[in-house]
């Protein structure tokens, strides 16, 4: 076996130091914050993104997403979120982290939607439609705005790295205690869960958060800065007071459900003056 092949090998298996995420925002101009740096260099195969507006989590991803088509030649990388302008907004930011690179990045193809490198990887932004994103295999799946993923999608988009192995970051604010994001955050699943507040930006100043918790109901102020999952604003009773009014204790005024002779002494209402 010639020495020149195992340096391929261990190059495609071992990311250049140049192209490692942090060192391609670096080269950029940009100093990526504490947390940014932790997920970067723990690659995790799985990550949950839970993050104030303005946190840096798609600058994040944009540069994991960048790492991973350069070191891992004719690898596939998949930006979905709810809509077709978000995840192209997304692509956006890997876009321009790539031409602020100081050693140009040789590409063959850019759009809109999607990108080519030269060694045939390629950055692809689709919509947020179950029906419209089958067919790929995915190295590194993106879900953006992942609270507002639905259910659907984000189940028919999992199989994409069943054959490849590959990897899953999602990224959100929160969006309610409902869908699947918020499952999988307060689940028991084995997801490298990251959580930032604006309070932990350094870019978001204390005077400006003063001016929004003013400006904004309490729950809105909660969700998009303190990342809390909350009750919508339209809510009659809160999440705690439904759950606290549950017992197993308490029988049912009318039997228990499915109970056939219980139901079948129930008359419904106003049956006799329909019957008349």
């Amino acid at each position: 076996m010639s020495l020149t092949y195992l340096q391929r090998a261990a190059a495609h298996f071992e990311p250049s130091v140049g192209y490692e995420a942090k060192a391609l925002m670096m080269a950029a101009g940009m100093t990526p914050d504490e947390w940014q740096s932790r997920l970067m260099t723990a690659r995790p195969d799985r990550a949950l993104l839970l993050c104030s507006r303005q946190a840096g989590k798609s600058l994040v991803v944009a540069a994991v997403a960048l790492e991973e088509a350069l070191t891992k030649p004719g690898s596939t990388c998949l930006l979905v979120s709810g809509s077709q302008r978000q995840s192209a907004e997304l692509l956006g930011k890997v876009r321009s982290l790539a031409l602020a690179q100081r050693t140009a990045i040789e590409l063959d193809a850019l759009s809109v939607l999607s990108m080519r490198l030269a060694n045939g990887s390629r950055i692809v932004s689709l919509p947020g439609k179950a029906e419209l994103v089958r067919g790929f295999t995915a190295d590194l799946l993106v879900l953006d705005e992942a609270s507002w993923i639905p259910s659907s999608l984000y189940q028919s988009v999992r199989p994409m790295l069943a054959v490849s192995g590959g990897r899953l970051i999602a990224l959100s604010t929160p969006f309610g205690r409902r869908g699947w994001f918020y499952d999988a955050w307060s689940g028991t699943e084995p997801w490298h869960r990251t959580k930032v507040t604006a309070t932990e930006v350094p870019r978001i100043s204390a005077e400006f958060l003063a001016e929004e918790r003013r400006s904004l109901p309490a729950n809105v102020y909660m969700a998009e800065y303190c990342c809390e999952f909350t009750d919508s604003v339209e809510a009659v009773f809160s999440t705690e007071d439904v759950i606290g009014a549950l017992s197993d204790e308490i029988q049912p005024l009318f039997g228990s459900h499915g109970d056939a002779a219980t139901d079948s002494v129930i008359v419904p209402l106003f049956a006799e003056k329909i019957a008349s």
